[in-house]
């Protein structure tokens, strides 16, 4: 939760994923009997408080991702990183969209992501930088998962 608050410079600050989301799918992939949607769902509750959002914003994209990866635990984790990659990709759009589509709820300009009521509006909102932390957290995804990975097993040896 430290890195999605941390003062990155603003182009770092965009390249910046949702370590909290990414963590937690880490989580309910590894160990999904250990990990409950409550958890789940108090976790985004703290992090919509952290980051000063709409109660409730992280909780719901959250629990809906995290309630997936449970699901399909079983074969996720049996596919390729590569495939891996693809389904965390998936997993951030969906998440960056419904913070989108939430946060234009909020201002009272409804707008999807994919309109072209405002092709102004929708440039200034849903530009290139929009899509730069979904990159990079499927970028990151291997060296994450290892280290997770690392951490989990360390834990068993002791």
């Amino acid at each position: 939760m430290c890195l999605k608050i941390a003062p990155f410079p603003h182009f770092i600050g965009r390249l910046n994923p949702d370590w909290v989301l990414l963590v937690l799918i880490y989580w309910s992939l590894a160990l999904p009997s250990q990990h409950s949607i409550m958890k789940v769902w108090l976790t985004g509750l703290l992090t919509d408080v952290l980051v000063g959002c709409s109660l409730g914003e992280h909780t719901l994209i959250y629990v809906l991702i995290i309630y997936i990866c449970i699901l399909f635990h079983q074969r996720l984790r049996q596919f390729p990183m590569l495939q891996q990659m693809i389904f965390i990709f998936f997993c951030l759009s969906i998440a960056q969209i419904a913070i989108f589509w939430l946060e234009s709820m909020r201002i009272g300009t409804p707008m999807t992501p994919f309109s072209i009521k405002n092709p102004i509006q929708l440039n200034s909102n849903f530009s290139i930088s929009f899509w730069l932390s979904i990159l990079t957290g499927t970028l990151i995804w291997p060296f994450i998962n290892a280290s997770l990975h690392f951490v989990r097993h360390l834990g068993k040896s002791r």
